[in-house]
This record gives structure tokens, C-alpha cells and sequence, in this order.
């Protein structure tokens, strides 16, 4: 835990170039989100809109570990992403 806290300033200054390279490049995005994460809740997800409006957003019923908890639902919906984004 105490690695993670660490490397916390690096992560938060690696954040503005993240993002202008997401406004600027507007690649594809499906974002599968658990409203139940105490740790990164929904308006957390939803702040990835910002830079990326038109970004798929679904909202799951589960929290932080979505995929574990609503993997068959995740994949369903990375499936057809992909089919209608990948060419």
C-alpha cells in the first residue's frame, strides 16, 4: 500500500497529458462502470466524458471489480465495441 501512496504524485502529474492526448486524439472508449465503488464512484467515470464525449458509458450493477463481479456482461459489451469499432 505503501508503494501505491508513493507513486500517487507521479500518477496525479501524468493526468493533464493524459487527458489532452485523449481530447485531442478522440480515440474510441467504451466505459464499463460499477456505481458501487466507494473507491471511484460514478461521477468518476463520468468525468472521463469530458475528454471523451462521445465515449460509450455503462453504468453496472456492481462496484470497483466490475469484471470479476459482471464479467459476462463486460464482455458482451466489449464484443460488440469491438465489432462496430475495429475494422
Amino acid at each position: 500500500m505503501t508503494g501505491l501512496m508513493e507513486g500517487l504524485r507521479e500518477n496525479l502529474d501524468w493526468f493533464p497529458r493524459y487527458q489532452r492526448y485523449l481530447r485531442e486524439h478522440r480515440p474510441p472508449a467504451l466505459i464499463a462502470w460499477g456505481p458501487q465503488d466507494r473507491y471511484m464512484p460514478e461521477e468518476a467515470g463520468r468525468a472521463y466524458l469530458r475528454d471523451l464525449p462521445d465515449a460509450e458509458f455503462h453504468l453496472l450493477d456492481g462496484g470497483h471489480w466490475a469484471l470479476e463481479t459482471n464479467f459476462d456482461e463486460v464482455a458482451a459489451l466489449v464484443r460488440d465495441f469491438l465489432a462496430r469499432t475495429v475494422r
